[in-house]
């Protein structure tokens, strides 16, 4: 079955909503979803969202905050965008109905986070993120030219260098048109085609035994269009939270850096502070030094976790300010009012992925993308907190003015959409052999965990490096020989993501923000001021007997 849309959203966080919302006015838009609607990182955002909003803050003291963080790889024109169109997107949130915690009389209650010069975190007491989701989805569910298309998940772009063998994967000449998508509660693929595809699937946490991501955060943008030819940038830089409570059935629980903006301390097991041996700014340091620092602790130590503490502020202002947190906390046994909690860093973010302008094209024509999935240049070496929400509404509402125009200057012809073929299993048959999945599963995340994690080697990279590569023909092999499932589709994405970072690793001679080799301990600026950018060259061609993407070397 063909479904054709005007514009296609993949991605259900604050990025792709915040498209979807806004190019319905201007055509028929279709949301592809693999959970849930609302089932996206966005929903567990504590923190907030930075913006400058008080009177004692600016623009450029909040792009110079950013530019620090980001340890000289953020790019200043698109900072300076983000910082100063961030209050215009704010508002247009509260208008739809987002409500931010205010001072009675006093403005917004704005909180403090690291690397922050200024209190400028605006925030829906510590569930921030649900607040903004929630908005954008009443916002969705009202327009009636959005059709949502849930529990379904993208497999392939189809791009003209798919269908012509004259055009070459990510030149000037290629363009996106469609893609297939599973619709796992069916187990059926269907083909969608479009004007605009605009990829906001968020990051790829999952890559890691240990992360603060949701279940869906597989790397699926990153792999989807990196086999389609689009330029991936800056891949080894993956941001590992400080926080996240240690508890075996919390899995990676958050606990919010604002938590540490009110007052919180980190303390080694034995009750001593030490944040202060790294950085003037204590425990409110950037999170690569806080995460590498508490990393260097523990195994220093050899404790499972260091401890956060907040028994020295007044119990009902950790109620008050943190319910959610103080809440789950105390679901698993641990009274933040009177004890410490035990945290460890975790997987968090990805500074790196698909290469975009300030408008949010990327190398192919008429393929967008914002939020996580992106490579803005925004975050350089390492994210400021609280700037990934920012970055979703800000890209997302550039990108609607230049995405319209192609979609209004260049409609696709009929005769090249009916080239498209249907999806075609071949003779691929049902699996047998479950086991291989999960297996190959679990040893990737464990494999990036050991090898490329908060602190790395040469010799653990290449070692990790020809494992994946390995892992990377079973499953193709896999893929090909037996009917796809989501598990599947997201075991193959997670592989190729896990592959990128490694690759951008191994190229990056230095260190630098969230990317520490110990074999070479300094930042090179002279050599490695730079974005390390890929980008798959390989000719796949969808047939018309087998539109499983043919591969030609």
């Amino acid at each position: 079955m063909t479904i054709a849309k005007d514009f296609i959203v993949i991605g259900s966080g604050v990025a792709g909503l915040t498209f979807a919302l806004k190019v319905c006015k201007f055509g028929s838009v279709g949301i592809i979803t693999k959970d849930a609607l609302e089932e996206s990182a966005t929903k567990y955002a504590q923190g907030g969202i930075a913006s400058v909003m008080a009177e004692d803050d600016s623009f450029d003291l909040h792009v110079k905050d950013t530019m620090e963080t980001g340890r000289g790889l953020c790019h200043e024109d698109f900072v300076r965008i983000a910082c100063g169109e961030g209050p215009a997107r704010i508002r247009e949130l509260i208008e739809l109905g987002a409500k931010f915690d205010r001072v009675r009389g006093a403005g917004f209650d704005l909180g403090k986070e690291g690397g922050h010069s200024k209190r400028r975190i605006l925030h829906a007491n510590d569930l921030t993120g649900w607040e903004i989701e929630r908005t954008l989805i009443e916002a969705v569910q009202a327009q009636e030219n959005i059709e949502i298309f849930e529990h379904h998940m993208a497999i392939d772009l189809i791009t003209r260098a798919r269908l012509e063998e004259d055009v070459q994967p990510g030149s000037p000449q290629d363009e996106a048109l469609g893609l297939y998508v599973l619709d796992h509660k069916t187990q059926k693929v269907e083909t969608m085609v479009g004007g605009i595809i605009l990829l906001a699937t968020g990051g790829a946490g999952k890559v890691y035994v240990y992360t603060s991501n949701p279940d869906t955060a597989t790397g699926d943008g990153v792999a989807v269009a990196y086999r389609a030819g689009a330029q991936i940038a800056n891949m080894e830089f993956f941001q590992f939270h400080p926080t996240c409570l240690f508890h075996p059935k919390a899995k990676s629980f958050l606990i919010s850096e604002t938590v540490r903006g009110e007052g919180g301390v980190l303390r080694l097991q034995n009750g001593n502070t030490f944040m202060e041996s790294y950085h003037p700014l204590g425990c409110l340091a950037p999170r690569d030094v806080v995460a590498r620092a508490i990393d260097y602790e523990m195994k220093k130590s050899g404790d499972d976790y260091v401890l956060l503490d907040v028994t020295h502020l007044e119990g009902y202002r950790i109620r008050e300010r943190f319910p959610n947190i103080y809440k789950t906390c105390l679901d698993f046994g641990f009274d933040m009012s009177r004890e410490p909690l035990p945290v460890v860093p975790a997987a968090h973010y990805m500074c790196g992925g698909l290469v975009v302008d300030v408008s949010g094209q990327t190398n192919i024509k008429r393929l967008f993308a914002s939020g996580e999935v992106c490579f803005s240049g925004l975050h350089g070496a390492n994210r400021l907190a609280s700037n990934s929400l920012l970055e979703g509404l800000v890209l997302s509402h550039r990108a609607v003015e230049k995405a319209v125009g192609i979609f209004k200057e260049s409609k696709l012809s009929k005769t090249l959409l009916e080239q498209i073929p249907e999806w075609d299993p071949g003779s691929a048959v049902d699996s047998d052999e479950s086991v291989v999945v999960s297996h190959n599963w679990d040893e990737i995340r464990r494999l990036m965990w050991n090898y490329v994690g908060i602190v790395r080697s040469t010799k653990r990279l290449k070692r990790a490096e020809r494992r994946i590569q390995l892992l990377l023909e079973e499953i193709q092999e896999y893929y090909w020989n037996f009917k796809i499932t989501k598990d599947t589709l997201e075991l193959r994405n997670l592989t190729i993501t896990a592959q990128l970072i490694i690759q951008g690793a191994l190229t990056r001679k230095e260190s630098r923000g969230l990317h520490y080799n110990l074999d070479y301990p300094e930042t090179d600026d002279k050599h490695w001021k730079q974005d390390t950018v890929f980008q798959n060259r390989v000719h796949r061609l969808i047939t018309q007997t087998n539109p499983r993407i043919v591969t030609h070397e």
